[in-house]
């Protein structure tokens, strides 16, 4: 049984839509049950208590469908940005599945992030928006070693059948990729995992990665990614590491990000694959901007 929480508003306007090109957010639940070690949205500013517990939005469709409706500018809704968007009570009760045939009934678009393979079910609904407006879905792979990501990430689908889920996407059409982020010290920065991702990427046909070799660290999220580290790596002295390398900082950068960046884009550019920001969203939204061109010209 899920619980339900009151919200003023559910889908709000961006401040920079330089992130994947996204005009509005759309979050439909409150916390997580992926469980995944390293999860930013365990900081403290965000205010979400009792993170691991997934909680719904109190009449989120007809909120949803409301705000559509007195949007005067359609634009692409990303949703995924605090919490997983196909969390294990979606398969019941749809939430996510319905707001995406209410975005597809106004003329939106939709960015998703997820690392759930329950986004396959949903596409049919996927390629019905893409006839009139962008798609985008972003999965994220960190770890190219399926032990390694179920440890990292318990409760989340291992990463080869994210991959998988890649690959099913990409064969429909649907504009794919990875967001390879964050990418541990210590655990996952190194050029076999980077290389390794790259190459799966390539073979499920992703279109674009993009990566931040580091993570973010702050006040309970750091508290509890370090409980975390001691509980699963107990002998492989990481605490020590981290905090000899990074003390409380909040921007943890690999100490390897320059040379995994080099090895990183060299072997994306051999396969033909996205990584910068603009040309990602370029590249996702060129046959909508045409559209629009198109249309302006009858």
């Amino acid at each position: 049984m899920i619980d339900y929480i009151p919200a003023k508003h559910i889908i709000t306007k961006v401040k920079d839509s330089s992130w994947f090109g996204l005009d509005y957010n759309m979050n439909i639940y409150r916390g997580c049950c992926h469980d995944c070690i390293y999860c930013d949205s365990r900081s403290d500013c965000y205010q979400i208590k009792d993170f691991h517990q997934v909680r719904a939005k109190e009449n989120a469709l007809m909120m949803i469908r409301d705000e559509l409706r007195r949007k005067v500018k359609k634009g692409v809704v990303g949703t995924g940005s605090m919490s997983d968007p196909y969390n294990p009570f979606e398969k019941e009760l749809n939430l996510t599945r319905h707001a995406l045939e209410l975005l597809d009934a106004f003329g939106f678009g939709i960015g998703i992030a997820t690392k759930s393979t329950l986004l396959l079910r949903d596409m049919d609904i996927l390629d019905s928006i893409r006839e009139h407006s962008p798609v985008l879905c972003k999965v994220t792979v960190t770890a190219i070693d399926d032990t390694l990501s179920k440890k990292l990430e318990p409760n989340a689908p291992e990463s080869s059948k994210r991959l998988d889920m890649i690959s099913n996407l990409s064969d429909k059409g649907i504009f794919t990729g990875i967001l390879l982020m964050p990418v541990l010290p210590f655990l996952e920065d190194n050029q076999e995992n980077i290389s390794g991702i790259v190459k799966a990427a390539h073979e499920a046909g992703a279109k674009f990665i993009y990566a931040f070799f580091g993570m973010t660290l702050r006040d309970s999220q750091r508290e509890w990614y370090f409980k975390e580290l001691e509980r699963i790596f107990p002998e492989e002295g990481l605490l020590a590491q981290y905090g000899k390398t990074y003390g409380n900082r909040y921007e943890c950068h690999s100490l390897k990000a320059k040379s995994l960046w080099k090895g990183f884009t060299a072997e994306c550019e051999r396969y033909g694959i996205l990584y910068n920001m603009k040309d990602i969203i370029c590249a996702y939204k060129r046959r909508y901007e045409n559209m629009q061109l198109s249309l302006f010209d009858l």
